[in-house]
């Protein structure tokens, strides 16, 4: 057994994972995943937002067998706890998003491939035998866009992530200190065949915060939305959504799930916390499409919170980018296993046996709204 495996299965938690991967990480490489953006306001508040919101659980009710499966477009998952869309991934481990998505289907649960992979689409569905969903930036090249919405369809991908909170980089200064950029061996690897997998080399800022620049679109709207789901027959999500209006003005476009989500507090600081943006959110879709929420989740109660505030799933991110640093693909099953296992004691301790019974009564206000 590798000093690497003794270390993650010495973990009991989540919490415990970010640094011991932070002894074993480059520190480019780990600051790049761990950091937000300026003051790193909405990156502890994702975390802290969670812990102030308290249970008020049920008691004497028959939680002898516990249901944590769920259905979403079609994909019939074991657990509403995904896999966020993250890139670089082989900046972890040398397996990168094959490894991930091993672990995921080994699971059961769903996991997002980031378009900023440094594995092809076509090679991490192929490394999957369960269902994936892809995540989508749009373009100034429109036609790189109507590639990727391409070969995501043809290669048996459920579900198109469309991420519309970064028209530009948010202000990660950890990654501007380190000059952040690429080891010469990975690349972009999805967008090969548009002469962009690489970042470009001249610059002040981070290699990444240079590459978005050149080549997202800030003049992205909802009408580009449309434009996107008439490409395919696949549901569209949007995220990076944290008002009703634009939940609203999502679907009415197209759009047929959301996505709450302030990117991890990498993109606008001070932005209201995902749990926090949820209820308004929840209220104002009605039910009319599902609704997933990341950002901060560390603990099964965080997962219990969600579900109760009106998600239908949640996305996990930095703690599975630990468990593939420090172990590879066993190390992410051992994240999701323990997740899921925290998950499942938080149900069974708030007298709810399956996610129908997991509802807003569980949360106990005091003083309004969080």
């Amino acid at each position: 057994m590798s000093a690497k495996q003794v270390s993650i299965k010495s973990c009991i938690n989540l919490e415990e994972l970010e640094a011991r991967a932070g002894q074993i990480l480059p520190a480019a490489s780990f600051d790049y995943y761990r950091g937000g953006a300026c003051d790193e306001s909405t990156l502890r508040e994702n975390r802290e937002a969670y812990r102030r919101i308290k249970l008020k659980p049920r008691m004497l009710r028959d939680v002898s067998k516990i249901k944590k499966n769920l259905t979403i477009f079609d994909c019939e998952l074991s657990t509403p706890i995904m896999v966020a869309p993250m890139a670089f991934q082989m900046l972890a481990h040398k397996d990168g998003e094959l490894a991930t998505a091993r672990a995921s289907a080994n699971r059961k649960t769903l996991m997002t491939v980031s378009t900023l992979s440094t594995c092809s689409l076509e090679e991490v569905r192929e490394a999957s035998d369960f269902d994936l969903w892809f995540q989508l930036y749009v373009y100034k090249d429109r036609e790189i866009t109507r590639d990727l919405v391409s070969r995501a369809e043809a290669s048996g991908y459920k579900a198109l992530v469309v991420t519309v909170d970064s028209p530009v980089l948010g202000k990660r200064e950890k990654d501007i200190k380190n000059r952040f950029d690429l080891p010469a061996n990975l690349t972009v690897k999805n967008l090969t065949l548009h002469n962009l997998e690489k970042f470009p080399d001249e610059g002040d800022d981070s290699g990444l915060s240079t590459y978005i620049a050149s080549i997202y679109d800030r003049s992205l709207t909802y009408k580009d939305l449309s434009w996107i789901a008439s490409l395919t027959n696949l549901p569209v999500l949007v995220k990076g959504v944290l008002r009703a209006d634009d939940a609203l003005q999502a679907l009415d476009s197209g759009a047929r799930g959301i996505v709450v989500s302030n990117h991890g507090g990498r993109q606008l600081d001070t932005a209201v916390s995902t749990i926090e943006a949820l209820p308004e959110v929840v209220e104002a879709v009605n039910g009319r499409a599902p609704i997933i929420v990341d950002g901060g989740i560390r603990r099964g109660t965080d997962v219990l919170k969600a579900i109760a505030f009106g998600a239908s799933a949640v996305y996990v991110g930095r703690p599975v980018l630990w468990g593939l640093a420090l172990d590879g693909k066993e190390g992410v099953e051992m994240v999701l296993d323990l997740i899921n296992e925290e998950f499942e004691n938080a149900m069974t301790l708030a007298g709810a046996s399956s996610l129908e019974e997991v509802t807003r009564d569980l949360i106990f206000q005091s003083r309004g709204e969080i």
